[in-house]
């Protein structure tokens, strides 16, 4: 064997081992646990598929109270929740059924979607508080930023995390629908609760 046979068999051993070792596949990095993004609504977000899911129940379901819930994912501020509630009724039935709208997460809220509760007997007062769909025109963020003005502002400059939950129903007196905007996690433990026309959009009092 020649010493220039030689020099080449060690330049060509020095390129296959260089070859082999960029050659080797990459380590695939460690997969990150997808994060499970909520979703915020407001009411009327969900309002229309919980009519037209009480319909398919029964053609002449009517609201007749719709909630927000507060939870640990938001504040409820701006309008917005990650779970709504509807409350329907059918006159022809005489029962009643709840239509729950979801984008929460969490274990002891409902499934995320629509889902509905069992039929029940109403209560003898329910019929004069049913509403027509059509007479919500105010969604609840507009129902919140008509609070500001009336003490929502100074609240949430107090606490920045300041609850907010929201219910809509039909005043029979005045042949009105309303939001009650409520600072604070329930009725009983409010700041400060506000009266706002649903389909004006107009700021009613406060109580």
């Amino acid at each position: 064997m020649t010493p220039r046979f030689l020099a080449v068999l060690i330049a060509l051993t020095i390129l296959i081992g260089c070859s082999i070792t960029t050659n080797q596949p990459s380590q695939p990095e460690a997969s990150q646990p997808a994060v499970k993004q909520l979703t915020l609504y407001t009411a009327k977000d969900c309002f229309s598929s919980m009519v037209n899911l009480a319909q398919r129940w029964d053609p002449g379901a009517m609201p007749f109270h719709m909630e927000s819930e507060f939870n640990t994912e938001t504040t409820g501020q701006d309008g917005k929740a990650t779970v709504w509630r509807g409350f329907f009724a059918s006159r022809t039935r005489g029962t009643m059924k709840t239509i729950a709208c979801s984008g929460s997460y969490l274990p002891s809220s409902p499934a995320r979607g629509f889902t509905d509760s069992p039929e029940t007997p109403y209560a003898p007062n329910i019929p004069a508080l049913m509403f027509d769909p059509s007479y919500l025109l105010t969604d609840s963020d507009k129902a919140f930023t008509a609070t500001l003005d009336h003490g929502g502002s100074a609240l949430i400059k107090k606490d920045p995390k300041q609850p907010v939950i929201y219910s809509l129903d039909w005043e029979p007196k005045k042949k009105q629908l309303q939001w009650l905007v409520i600072y604070g996690k329930t009725g009983a433990d409010r700041q400060g609760l506000a009266v706002v026309d649903a389909r004006t959009g107009a700021f009613i009092g406060a109580k």
